[in-house]
């Protein structure tokens, strides 16, 4: 009974760390969306009381910094498997390799875009991932004036998913959308016309993110930055 009472005898008690702490939460958010993930529900599928997760992460924004942790780790894992050229023989390829694994590993996890774009501090994960990248460049022949240049270019592209522009008002329903795009047609034509005329029914990881668009807007940038490379 007393083990029951203290939340750390029953964190201990139930092998509780870190690690497996965060894995939960990944799979409540893989299983039931992000909104779903509460230090209460995370707490439940653990089987222990709320109490004895805060031995391990101080807070719900805690968990989401270590969701980043857990993400990045998947993708680095993804990177260093890949089968893509030296750097110096084709940097281009190697590049858009690396960027579609990371987005593979995004396509499993849907909902960590959005956990990304709301970390207010410098991950040292995400740091050590685009440090990768811009290695990458360096080995390809990149200055680091042009490779910062690239960087700011890729943006989140390079983690495998764009960041929208804007998302109309009830997005997650295309109905809505249509709506709400209607509804301010007149101020906006071209805007209007151009929602009306686009499809989004393939998006995966955004209102306007689908992987058609993602790989043109992809190779856009790598095009772009080659001719750069190869000039300087």
């Amino acid at each position: 009974m007393a083990g029951k009472r203290t939340g750390a005898s029953t964190g201990t008690q139930a092998g509780l760390s870190r690690e497996r702490v965060l894995r939960s939460a990944v799979a409540i958010a893989d299983e039931r969306g992000l909104a779903a993930l509460t230090m209460r529900s995370l707490a439940e599928s653990l089987g222990v009381e709320a109490m004895s997760l805060y031995h391990h992460v101080a807070n719900k924004e805690a968990v989401l910094d270590g969701l980043v942790e857990v993400v990045m780790a998947e993708i680095e894992e993804a990177v260093a498997g890949l089968d893509a050229p030296e750097p110096e023989d084709d940097w281009r390829t190697a590049m858009r390799r690396r960027v579609l694994a990371a987005r593979d590993v995004l396509l499993r996890h849907p909902w960590a875009p959005s956990v990304f774009e709301t970390r207010t501090g410098t991950s040292l994960a995400v740091a050590r991932y685009f440090d990768g990248v811009l290695a990458l460049m360096r080995r390809g022949g990149f200055s680091y004036d042009l490779g910062h240049r690239a960087l700011h270019a890729l943006g989140s592209r390079a983690l495998g998913f764009s960041q929208e522009l804007f998302t109309p008002d009830g997005a997650g329903s295309p109905a809505a959308s249509e709506a709400a795009v209607a509804a301010m047609a007149e101020q906006v034509p071209h805007l209007a016309a151009m929602i009306a005329d686009a499809s989004h029914d393939g998006a995966v990881l955004g209102w306007c993110d689908y992987q058609a668009e993602f790989e043109f807007g992809l190779d856009l940038i790598l095009d772009g930055l080659e001719r750069l490379r190869a000039a300087s």
